[in-house]
């Protein structure tokens, strides 16, 4: 067995690695997370969600060598900080809500019956985290998951393997049991063998649409629930009566922020050809304010993305639509910190179309195709062109217009006049390739627990 080696963006080097556990000490791993589940969810529900937040609170204390490690480990700027108003608004929220969305459901409580609807939690939890927003991603299921009684499992993507075991070291050190969390490292086939064998009450799976084919393939006949985000291609329409200052700049931050690596970024544009010349004059002003360079650099505002790999995907995209006669609107020149690896300026493209891979296939990357439409129904048709449906951004000034649109859109979220945002009071969700399932809201505490009914009767 080899060791799992995370390789920093920043310069290239081995900024870690890790052996992954064998077989047996994966199932162990396992064996310890059921065996614990049941004192665990036998804690009153206030003190597990103590408990929760006095980890998240921890976390917080280790904030400024965790925003210097992102940078090491997925190269986002160090400007920017860490990930902790997402984490701490989502943990506050899901702990707010928790009495009231675990609490049973009571149909009727007579001297005849007492029926009612609870809800039980699943056992052990499988959180597979990606590496692009790594803390964010893992506590929309890890909070929930733990405050609704089940022991909890991590593995962290190769890329963040670090952020897995901050996560652990927060929460232990706030007085969750190690065998309640547990981070794990472990290579592809112990992960799906584990789900192969029933080893989980639920899985939650953040990543590549691959990816989540090979969860579904390995969890086959064991009738596990499992949570899938896996993609996106997220849209944003700009109408004739958009506030064109506020759409540039809201739509052009969702495309290069984390250098293009979010799951809900903007990767296409859609523009009423009233204000398409105006909109990409703005774009391009707007870009070209970026600064590609190192992520510890106080003035960079774009760092490299987190693997070379990545980067040519997006290099590729954009040769290929060039070729087909999509114009280039940024001079590379200006970004001489693009070395042909992991660190690549951004670019906008126009004269673009849906038959180039940059229109269709995910980027994840700091580039964005611009499009001109005549009419909504134009816009419309376009957005759902799409094999994912992750996001969708409309502006517009008129709540019923967004809402009249989203309602054709097919797509988990609807935004107007803002993109690349989750709100911890709805569900983030998707449809088509970007998956199934839903996390944050109430609905996020249904899946990590099931339904149980009691019909009581007196005789």
């Amino acid at each position: 067995m080899k060791p799992i080696q995370l390789i920093s963006p920043v310069d290239g080097s081995v900024y870690l690695e890790r052996m992954p556990l064998s077989a047996d000490e994966a199932k162990a791993a396992v064996a310890r997370a059921r065996a614990a589940q049941k004192a665990w969810a036998a804690k009153p529900l206030e003190d597990r969600i103590a408990l929760v937040k006095a980890g998240v609170a921890k976390l917080n204390d280790m904030s400024a060598v965790i925003v210097e490690e992102l940078a090491w480990q997925m190269g986002r700027p160090t400007r920017f900080g860490g990930e902790f108003g997402g984490v701490n608004a989502r943990t506050e929220y899901m702990s707010d809500i928790a009495t009231a969305t675990l609490a049973p459901q009571i149909i009727e409580d007579s001297d005849k019956f007492r029926r009612y609807l609870a809800r039980d939690p699943v056992g052990v939890v499988f959180i597979v985290a990606p590496w692009n927003y790594p803390y964010l991603t893992t506590i929309n299921t890890l909070v929930p998951a733990l405050i609704a009684g089940n022991t909890v499992i991590l593995k962290h993507a190769s890329q963040t393997m670090k952020v897995g075991e901050r996560l652990a070291e927060a929460f232990h050190a706030a007085g969750i049991p190690e065998d309640v969390f547990q981070n794990v490292v472990l290579d592809h086939a112990t992960t799906e063998a584990l789900i192969a064998a029933r080893s989980f009450g639920f899985v939650n799976f953040t990543g590549s649409v691959g990816g989540g084919v090979a969860m579904e393939k390995a969890a086959a006949g064991t009738f596990t629930p499992l949570g899938l985000e896996l993609g996106g291609k997220d849209p944003g329409y700009v109408r004739h009566d958009a506030n064109l200052d506020a759409a540039v700049d809201t739509l052009m931050d969702g495309a290069m922020y984390n250098a293009g690596q979010c799951c809900c970024g903007i990767e296409r544009i859609y523009v009423h050809e009233s204000l398409y010349d105006a909109f990409v004059e703005k774009a391009v002003a707007w870009v070209k304010t970026l600064k590609l360079g190192n992520p510890f650099d106080a003035d960079s505002t774009l760092g490299p993305m987190a693997n070379k790999r990545f980067a040519k995907v997006v290099r590729d995209q954009i040769a290929d639509a060039v070729a087909q006669g999509a114009k280039p609107l940024i001079d590379p020149a200006l970004f001489p910190a693009d070395d042909g690896g992991a660190y690549l300026a951004p670019q906008i493209l126009v004269n673009v179309n849906h038959s180039m891979r940059v229109m269709t296939e995910e980027s994840f990357g700091p580039v964005v195709g611009i499009m001109k439409v005549k009419d909504d129904e134009e816009a419309i048709a376009l957005m759902n062109d799409s094999p994912y449906g992750l996001t969708a951004s409309v502006w517009t000034q008129d709540y019923d217009t967004a809402q009249a649109i989203g309602q054709r859109i097919e797509t988990g979220t609807v935004f107007m006049n803002r993109a690349d945002y989750l709100d911890p009071a709805l569900c983030w969700t998707g449809c088509k390739d970007t998956g199934r399932g839903g996390s944050l809201s109430y609905l996020g505490f249904h899946s990590v627990t099931r339904p149980k009914s009691y019909h009581l009767k007196k005789v």
